[in-house]
């Protein structure tokens, strides 16, 4: 096995060991052996043959049972739950090309390392195309050279462009949109090239000095220390009592909206399509923009990892200009989870609705009727004005919905990145956890493959903006919000 990864459990170990644990009972060194981590691949593997709705819609059968059998093989050595997560299932599921379908640690793991710092390489990366940059630092105190905004050009020995496009091959994605991928590198840097990669003592970074020549030097692992504060003297006012958030405050994590000062323009921002009272919340807020007569409104959905079709449906009625379909297929090919139902979370409640809500078809596949059938009329007294979508690689699943199906009527413009959710469809609807018995490793599974009406022709892709602003490494250093820049820019040259 990689000696770094052995190195990083040594530590987490010693680490845990030395202070109370709220999980006393979870060992991440505990090892399975290979009988024991053959049949959870197997099983995994036999489920999603059976029951996921697109396995072979981007990688055909035959390069599937390829990789079945790659990773298969991988399991001959005794493996952490971590190490059977990252080497085996993570790299596999990728494979799938299904944004829906993605790992996750199991339960125990999870409880384990809340709240904890777990030695990792010490940069958060700001990552897209081929580039890096430092935006925090976590050696800070001892280090003069990567302060925010320093372009990062190698680390061990790999280029950028060869380490961003590893990395991808572990992450999820609708199809070949991999602008997703790079914020989730973004968000956390220090986290995917420790899972993927292990630890090293050192390591070997290459950047970019002041005059844009190439150097490298030595970075030290980021180990964090429980004494650190005591040993450094420095005097800190205790921490003030966390308050909750209030319902208001909580809310607004999920939608705003504000009425710019000049009138000129509001700005809608919703980041999920699952809370935040959003039938409420749309009526009042396209009655104000009537009653306030706001000629532009910029929906900034971002940050929007899509959540229930209705809602995003519904918010298609207020800004749509004509009648619209979401759907030219829904189907899955089984009705039911039969006889993997037990390792399939909230196994009994999806098996009823996969009944009632789905009719065998002439394809023998099982089709939700309705969401191919029935075509949506906008409300009767729906946003007039003009409309400008931000979106960006988050932008996803029922957020990627919303965009097909608005996406070049007139008087409505999307601006910003490339989604990360499919253009030409994904598969959903309904996506229950499948948890492998021995390690405890999840599995989303999502039971129903969608595709678009009316969707874009390049099987593959996110939803393209009419207007394109890529990230930028201006802003990054300055710190403006360059999409939302661009749009005020559009309104103000009307």
């Amino acid at each position: 096995m990689n000696r770094a990864v052995a190195i990083l459990f040594s530590i987490i170990t010693l680490l845990i060991s030395s202070c109370a644990s709220s999980n006393k009972n979870y060992n991440p060194a505990k090892k399975y052996a290979p009988e024991i981590l053959q049949s959870d691949f197997k099983l995994l593997q036999n489920i999603l043959e059976k029951k996921h709705p697109a396995i072979y819609w981007y990688t055909p059968k035959e390069r599937m049972d390829e990789y079945f059998e790659k990773y298969s093989q991988i399991l001959k050595d005794s493996l952490t739950e971590q190490q059977f997560a990252w080497l085996a299932v993570a790299p596999l599921v990728n494979k799938i090309r299904c944004g829906h379908t993605s790992m996750s640690m199991s339960k125990a793991y999870s409880k384990w390392i809340t709240g904890k710092l777990i030695p990792s390489f010490p940069l958060y990366l700001k990552v897209w195309n081929d580039s890096m940059a430092v935006y925090a630092n976590l050696n800070f105190a001892k280090d003069s050279i990567f302060k925010r905004g320093t372009l990062v050009t190698s680390i061990n020995g790999i280029p950028n462009k060869l380490m961003i496009k590893y990395m991808f091959e572990f992450l999820s994605l609708d199809g070949y949109a991999t602008n997703v991928n790079y914020y989730r590198l973004s968000a956390n840097f220090p986290y995917y090239h420790r899972s993927i990669f292990g630890i090293s003592k050192t390591y070997k970074v290459g950047y970019l000095d002041s005059t844009g020549k190439e150097q490298i030097t030595t970075l030290p692992l980021f180990i964090p220390q429980k004494d650190t504060i005591k040993k450094s003297n420095v005097k800190i006012k205790p921490l003030e009592k966390i308050v909750k958030p209030t319902a208001v405050e909580k809310l607004l994590q999920y939608r705003s909206f504000k009425i710019d000062s000049s009138k000129k323009f509001a700005t809608l921002t919703i980041n999920t399509f699952s809370d935040g009272h959003l039938r409420t919340f749309f009526r009042n807020t396209f009655k104000q923009l009537k009653d306030e007569n706001i000629k532009n409104l910029i929906i900034d959905i971002r940050t929007n990892g899509g959540g229930k079709v209705e809602l995003s449906t519904l918010l298609t009625k207020y800004i749509s200009r004509q009648q619209f379909k979401i759907a030219d297929t829904v189907c899955t090919p089984a009705r039911g989870l039969g006889k993997f139902a037990k390792y399939i979370k909230g196994n009994f409640l999806n098996s009823i609705q996969m009944f009632f809500i789905s009719r065998k078809n002439k394809n023998g596949l099982y089709h939700i009727r309705r969401m191919e059938k029935h075509i949506y009329k906008p409300k009767e007294d729906n946003y007039k004005g003009k409309v400008f979508v931000i979106t960006s690689g988050p932008t996803f699943s029922a957020a990627a919905i919303f965009c097909n199906a608005i996406k070049g009527q007139a008087g409505i413009t999307i601006v910003g990145e490339e989604t990360g959710g499919g253009w030409y469809g994904n598969s959903g609807i309904m996506i229950p956890d499948i948890k492998l018995p021995h390690t405890g490793i999840r599995v989303r599974l999502p039971l129903y493959k969608l595709v678009q009406a009316n969707h874009g022709q390049a099987k593959g892709t996110g939803v393209m903006p009419d207007v394109i602003v890529d990230p930028s490494y201006h802003a990054l250093i300055k710190g403006y919000d360059k999409k939302m820049q661009v749009v005020k820019g559009i309104i103000d040259n009307f």
